[in-house]
């Protein structure tokens, strides 16, 4: 049976960052990619000028767009195992966000893209790479899974409800895979940010004024790798680490018991 003691990403040999042609998911993939160890990164995004100047900074790229039909998301992911057999970790930072006022008319499209972006397309995707991880945890080879929730997954904001109810989907969801996994070698991370500068909300227009709050980017990053160095399960600085301790109970560990009573 695999013990969950921290397992730092410098173990990680090969690490596909999905979203990675802007905001969190570049940076962290930059910062991935000059760890001491050196691992693999493929830089996976749907904008082909940002991958090809990812690709001038010697990653590997791939066209990737989460909203793919599952047949196309599968054959990609089957393609890029057979091509990286050494792919370990998959962190997934495409994200999509729309403010929404029900007292409006409301876009249910955007609802359900948001949805799909945020919440479906990662499940999915974690579980075309789950055989593939298994079978390293037979070898006592440790992989890891890093969806990128949000602080708004905590403490939602009324102007994104939401995205706010789909990053709260997908950390409730990390939370039980965790569970599910515990007994293998497959770890997931949780990286729960606070507001951070990115492009996510230049779209919006709400850029000038949450310019104010944010954590800078740079800042962001170093603070984020050092958990994920650390080997921490879920890595939340700034405010959402402060909302995390509040209202989580960092010391309190998930009830996995009946889980394992139930296998039993």
């Amino acid at each position: 049976m695999a013990s969950h003691t921290p397992v730092s990403i410098d173990n990680a040999k090969c690490v596909l960052v999905i979203g990675a042609t802007s905001g969190l998911g570049r940076s962290l993939a930059l910062a991935i990619s000059e760890l001491p160890s050196r691992p693999t990164v493929i830089a996976a995004g749907r904008r082909q000028d940002r991958l090809k100047e990812l690709e001038d900074k010697k990653l590997a790229t791939l066209q990737f767009d989460v909203a793919a039909d599952e047949e196309t998301l599968k054959k990609t992911i089957d393609s890029l195992v057979a091509k990286y057999p050494n792919l370990d970790a998959v962190l997934l930072a495409s994200g999509i966000q729309y403010q929404v006022d029900f007292n409006k008319h409301v876009n249910l499209s955007q609802v359900n893209k948001e949805m799909h972006v945020n919440y479906l397309a990662p499940v999915a995707i974690i579980s075309m790479f789950l055989p593939h991880f298994l079978k390293l945890s037979a070898e006592s080879r440790p992989s890891f899974v890093i969806p990128i929730t949000s602080g708004l997954a905590l403490m939602p904001s009324p102007y994104v409800p939401n995205y706010s109810a789909s990053k709260a989907a997908l950390r409730s969801f990390s939370i039980s895979l965790r569970a599910q996994l515990k007994s293998t070698h497959v770890n997931v991370v949780e990286i729960i940010p606070p507001l951070v500068e990115s492009e996510l909300h230049d779209e919006q227009g709400t850029t000038p004024m949450l310019a104010k709050f944010w954590m800078p980017l740079d800042e962001y990053t170093t603070k984020t790798m050092e958990g994920l160095r650390r080997g921490d399960e879920q890595v939340a600085v700034g405010m959402a680490g402060t909302v995390l301790k509040r209202f989580e109970g960092l010391d309190q560990p998930f009830p996995t018991a009946g889980i394992e009573r139930e296998r039993k």
